[in-house]
């Protein structure tokens, strides 16, 4: 694992993860497209321009100020095999200080959902955020209803810690979401006195 601000690289097992790049444009906007039906359940309503060049130039330069500020730290799944973009992870909202946390949002391209990326993508990440970020606490959440998603999170070492009312505007409508996290020392749910 390389790490900097200026260039950060997580490997995996079968994936580079990295920020986008200008020249990822076509391949995002193309994995996006056909993944439209397969998102659009699950994400904010997609502006008029989301599939623009414009649009995705601006994710790049926000993703690039991000990382360098220390706020986000948005990463592209790519395939090392045959370098596909296969989705998404960002570390948002970094807060430092007495909470040291960040919440973790995440997407994956319908062509590879239910193959075990986002579950590999999301262990290296968490790794990532507990030992060179040095945070103490990762938050996630999504709509009650979305079982994959609530699997790859507590397959990831997350708990369930509640529901929080009109959490996201998603598809268009306020939405109730499941709250989960993910401590770096986390003791819920042990017994004993050790």
């Amino acid at each position: 694992m390389l790490i900097g601000r200026r260039k950060v690289r997580i490997e995996t097992e079968r994936m580079t993860l990295r920020l986008p790049q200008h020249s990822d444009f076509r391949a995002w906007s193309s994995l996006r497209a056909e993944s439209r039906a397969f998102l659009e359940p699950w994400e904010p309503v997609w502006s008029a321009d989301h599939l623009s060049r414009k649009a995705f130039t601006n994710r790049v330069y926000w993703a690039a100020r991000a990382h360098s500020g220390g706020t986000a730290l948005p990463l592209f799944l790519i395939r090392r095999s045959d370098d596909s973009l296969l989705g998404a992870v960002t570390v948002d909202n970094i807060r430092r200080g007495p909470a040291q946390a960040a919440t973790i949002g995440y997407w994956i391209g319908a062509p590879f959902a239910r193959q075990g990326y986002m579950a590999e993508a999301l262990r290296a990440v968490i790794h990532h955020c507990f030992t060179t970020l040095d945070l103490s606490r990762i938050e996630s959440a999504c709509l009650p209803e979305n079982a994959a998603s609530r699997g790859v999170l507590e397959k990831s070492g997350y708990k369930y810690e509640g529901v929080a009312q009109s959490y996201l505007q998603i598809n268009g409508r306020w939405r109730n979401h499941v709250l989960y996290a993910n401590l770096r020392s986390d003791r819920r749910g042990r017994t004993g006195a050790g």
